[in-house]
């Protein structure tokens, strides 16, 4: 017997539900869709790294369809400026995520992952990071994230100090704020919702980049709580 009220249960099957329509939608991309989809966000992704200027970004390593394209990677460490570093994960046993600075390799790892070579910096390498970017399968207007279910960048996010949790979005002009690092999503088209039943772990971010739709902050301008 399930342990959750019913709400709770009704919500849950709610995710599940969405979760595995989106991921039925991704699998139907064809190649030539998702090197499209890639292309168009690598360049919003750099205009705004350009635009930011942050010394250290962390991101992740796309695998089969997970929007960013597999040279995502290269592509980041290129536009970093002077002196700026790009952390990439490495899964550990308990799901969490250690990281480590790209230098230009990539290993296979458990689960079809690539994972960066260098030396390990600790899970809390993250709070050094003034632009995190990170995989989704769905965010909502209020700027709840939604995975896909194994909860590792909710561990990870989980790292970054209290202050760092709120959802306060960026100013204009795609600057990052000052006051912690900012998390964006980079989602394919589709996966940009108006809401996703959330859970305590949940972590709430502050932008989205969509292919078509490009950067769009965190709650939603017209987003009523």
């Amino acid at each position: 017997m399930s342990d959750l009220t019913g709400d709770a249960e009704k919500s849950l099957q709610i995710k599940i539900a969405l979760r595995a329509r989106l991921l039925t939608v991704r699998r139907s991309l064809s190649d030539s869709a998702l090197a499209t989809a890639a292309a168009k966000l690598q360049d919003q992704t750099l205009a705004l790294v350009r635009a930011a200027h942050p010394i250290t970004i962390t991101a992740y390593v796309p695998i089969g369809s997970e929007p960013g394209g597999l040279d995502l990677p290269y592509r980041l460490a290129e536009a970093l400026p002077a002196g700026g570093r790009l952390l990439l994960p490495i899964l550990l046993p308990d799901n969490d995520l250690d990281w480590a600075e790209f230098t230009g390799d990539l290993t296979p790892a458990a689960r079809g992952l690539r994972e960066p070579t260098g030396p390990r910096l600790g899970t809390a390498a993250l709070r050094a990071a003034d632009l995190i970017l990170v995989p989704a399968l769905a965010v909502a207007r209020d700027g709840t994230r939604m995975g896909r279910g194994g909860g590792s960048y909710d561990r990870a996010l989980a790292h970054l100090d209290d202050s760092h949790h709120g959802v306060t979005a960026p100013r204009s002009g795609d600057r990052i704020a000052p006051t912690g690092p900012r998390i964006v999503a980079l989602l394919h088209d589709g996966e940009d919702v108006d809401t996703v039943p959330a859970e305590p772990h949940d972590r709430r971010i502050h932008a989205v980049i969509t292919p078509t739709g490009g950067l769009s902050l965190r709650p939603a301008p017209n987003h009523r709580v």
